[in-house]
């Protein structure tokens, strides 16, 4: 995977930078110490994934990802622990607080390759599932046996998922990035950090105050697509 670097610090910056030569997933292609050089590089280089440093003199590792015109997949590395909920409106793969160790480092890359153990659960990585999958899900005393093209919509609920389909929902113990991993990303998009819609069932979209995308679902249920995805869902519902 092609990978680059974003940090302030030159220090911390090269470590990182060795510490990732001991990963032969991992082709470091480029470098940067401030979010407006790592623009110029990522347009031309397109990483399949920066490791980028939040706090940075006169802008942030947010601004940088919110200019961007493709998504990259993210692996944060900062000193500071309060922007991990925020970190996940990205395509965030792995949250590192510093000093960053190889041992939680390497936990990141087996994330961001799908390498076993990686998953929440423990498990190695599961296929992709097709549109007319069943899938079983166990809700308390409660089975049910659902078509993947009959979920509405999925909606994280702390260290479980929601996942709503006719007019039944069912509780799952997964994350919703886990669960996102397994659906195909031509039919279910990742709304925001909260999250996951089946296009078949957006019936309407509108914008919103934001600069992102309200969309109304089959049976009326109004979902926020985040500013950061609204331009990936336009260029996918679009010729």
């Amino acid at each position: 995977m092609k990978a680059v670097v974003v940090e302030d610090s030159r220090l911390a910056r090269e470590g990182l930078v060795r510490m990732l030569q001991a990963f032969p997933a991992m082709d470091v292609i480029g470098q940067a110490d401030h979010p407006s050089t790592a623009l110029a590089l990522m347009r031309e280089t397109r990483p399949d994934v920066v490791f980028l440093d939040i706090h940075m003199p006169g802008a942030t590792g947010f601004d940088l990802l919110e200019q961007l015109d493709y998504v990259p997949r993210v692996i944060f590395t900062t000193a500071y622990s309060e922007h991990a909920i925020r970190s996940f409106d990205f395509h965030t793969v792995d949250y590192l607080l510093k000093p960053i160790s190889a041992e939680r480092l390497a936990l990141a890359i087996a994330k961001l390759t799908g390498a076993p153990g990686a998953s929440d659960e423990g498990e190695g990585p599961k296929p992709e599932l097709e549109f007319n999958s069943k899938i079983f899900i166990k809700d308390g005393d409660r089975c049910h046996l659902v078509s993947l093209d009959a979920i509405h919509y999925i909606e994280s609920c702390r260290n479980y998922v929601r996942v709503f389909f006719g007019e039944k929902s069912a509780y799952v113990k997964k994350s919703l990035n886990s669960i996102e991993a397994r659906l195909p990303r031509q039919f279910f998009f990742r709304a925001n950090r909260q999250h996951i819609v089946n296009l078949q069932s957006i019936v309407r979209i509108e914008e919103s105050m934001n600069l992102g995308y309200e969309v109304t679902l089959t049976g009326g249920k109004v979902l926020e697509i985040s500013r950061r995805n609204a331009a990936q869902l336009k260029e996918l519902l679009s010729f």
